[in-house]
């Protein structure tokens, strides 16, 4: 599989969370306040709970129903309930927009 354009970069907002899905695979994309591009997977390994819909901090996005913070740059917890990881993938930007492959993650 190829990247594929995920939405426009001018679509995010500094330290929110976007849902978006490519072929079936959910993902929050997050533009990070020191301006670089996330994209993680988007539920929650602790409760299955969109991720997109929780809080921005740093460089972690908070679930927003049990308060795991996953790390968006190696997709690790960073304290309970939350244990496993979440995916983080390869996030390209190309001409303003946003590109991402589901099927690529980073090696952490």
């Amino acid at each position: 599989m190829t990247r594929q354009k995920a939405l426009a970069l001018a679509d995010l907002t500094q330290d929110q969370a976007v849902r978006v899905e490519i072929d079936g695979v959910p993902m929050a994309v997050v533009l990070d306040g020191q301006g670089e591009v996330h994209a993680i997977g988007d539920t929650c390994t602790h409760g299955q709970i969109s991720l997109s819909e929780g809080f921005v901090e740093d460089d972690t996005l908070e679930c927003w129903a049990h308060g795991s913070a996953f790390s968006l740059r190696t997709g690790a917890p960073q304290n309970l309930p939350a244990y496993e990881p979440v995916p983080v993938f390869v996030v390209e930007i190309e001409d303003g927009d946003v590109y991402i492959d589901p099927t690529v993650t980073k090696e952490i």
